[in-house]
């Protein structure tokens, strides 16, 4: 009797193929996450490095075949509901009740002024955000959701609801905290807010070692926490793709000569950033190097500050401002027409610049005093070195880095080239979303 016509083989073949099915089945659902992602940042409306973040770790997300519901904020001017790049976007417009919270809020939030508006908009939008998820995308809607994430403060309190109404885990990613931001001077409600939410927490990210010692300082529950470095996408961060003409005419846009070392500031202009600090380090630099200018792109509550600093000094015409939000695109570009980069935070719980510059393989000088992740990614000494060191609240120090940077145009281009090797092995996104769903994964059968 031939094989097929066994009953036997026939019904061994059909329980093999049963199982193979269910065994692939299972597998399909170990790697696919659904993920619910609530962050108060997102494109178009991006601020800092946090939606920077959140746009290409959702990305990556996707990319890697997860499904991931981001609900941001929206006051009136976006769509409510779209496709981003694959990743599902939920925008509740959000309503204005800043005349109500002094109410009955404490007197903490009263001081807050004319900036009890933005924390109407982040209440609002938490609120609005996690009653969507929870009546309409859970309970009316039948989806499901194997975890969700919560991104700072500015998130936390939809984090807290999700824990109140469902058995989802929830994961409290930390960029900054409120004592780092103000110097010890913040919020008492943002603090209490996110601690709240670490205690609450099935899980705290952070993304540094710097950030991670100073929350268990701090008296967050140390088992909680895990690292993840943030990164950048190497492929958008490649000198190799700019031409030279490109370049120059970022330096042209300054009036910067090819003598002229291009020295190149980005980020917010507050005072953890410690940008008032690099214009008083410019006369030093000067001294020995006449030729330098420096290109500060970004703006902040210090934009006044910055200027007033630069023309006390006398050294306006070295110093040159663009304070506004510009594109990726002619940042990248800022970036090929620089000579170094520098960014001497003294407080930087990660600080995602350092590591674009790094990608376009340009010399960097960082802060390395205090809560700052950027010691974790420049190497200051050695053969991998790919910047400098210094302590962002000296002035002097600063200048010196500047200084050994200048001095020896090769060796500053080989500390490039070693920054684009260390980002291609440590710091790309890719990395980060494996790194962050492994994570994810960990609530698997708890």
């Amino acid at each position: 009797m031939s094989a097929e016509l066994n009953p036997e083989f026939s019904i061994w073949r059909k329980l093999k193929a049963y199982f193979k099915l269910v065994v692939l089945k299972q597998f399909v659902e170990e790697i696919v996450l659904r993920i619910g992602f609530f962050v108060w940042e997102y494109p178009p409306k991006l601020v800092g490095g946090l939606g920077t973040y959140a746009e290409y770790i959702t990305r990556e997300f996707v990319k890697q075949g997860h499904e991931v519901t981001v609900f941001t904020l929206n006051q009136g001017e976006l769509k409510t509901h779209e496709d981003y790049n694959g990743v599902n976007v939920q925008r509740p417009i959000i309503a204005d009740a800043s005349n109500v919270f002094p109410m009955f809020v404490t007197e903490d939030l009263r001081r807050w002024g004319t900036n009890i508006r933005f924390f109407n908009d982040i209440f609002m939008y938490n609120a609005l955000s996690a009653s969507k998820f929870i009546n309409q995308l859970i309970r009316k809607d039948d989806e499901q959701f194997d975890v969700v994430c919560v991104h700072d403060w500015l998130s936390s309190i939809a984090g807290i609801i999700v824990k109140n109404e469902t058995k989802i885990p929830v994961v409290f990613h930390v960029h900054s905290t409120e004592w780092g931001r103000s110097g010890g001077q913040g919020s008492e409600v943002v603090t209490h807010l996110e601690l709240m939410t670490a205690q609450m927490a099935d899980r705290i990210i952070t993304v540094s070692y710097a950030m991670r010692d100073d929350l268990v300082k701090h008296g967050w529950p140390e088992p909680k926490i895990s690292v993840v470095w943030n990164g950048v996408d190497p492929e958008q961060y490649d000198s190799a793709r700019y031409s030279q003409e490109e370049a120059q005419k970022i330096r042209e846009k300054y009036n910067i000569g090819n003598d002229e070392p291009m020295l190149l500031f980005l980020g917010r202009l507050t005072w953890v950033k410690s940008v008032r600090n690099l214009i008083q380090a410019m006369p030093l630099v000067l001294e020995e190097y006449p030729k330098a200018k420096l290109v500060i792109l970004g703006k902040g509550e210090e934009q006044k500050d910055v200027v007033e600093t630069a023309n006390r000094l006398g050294i306006g015409d070295n110093v040159a401002y663009r304070f506004e939000f510009v594109p990726e695109e002619e940042r990248i570009l800022h970036y090929a027409a620089s000579d170094v980069c520098i960014f001497p935070s003294v407080y930087e719980p990660f600080g995602i610049v350092s590591l674009e510059a790094m990608s376009m393989a340009k010399p960097v000088i960082v802060g390395a005093r205090g809560v700052v992740g950027f010691r974790e990614q420049v190497i200051s000494s050695g053969p991998d070195q790919n910047g400098i060191h210094v302590n962002g609240e000296d002035p002097a120090d600063i200048a010196w880095g500047i200084k050994e940077v200048l001095k020896d145009p090769k060796k500053a281009k080989e500390w490039g080239e070693n920054g684009r090797k260390r980002v291609l092995g440590y710091f790309t996104w890719e990395k980060v979303a494996e790194q962050t769903i492994q994570i994810y994964q960990s609530f698997e059968g708890e």
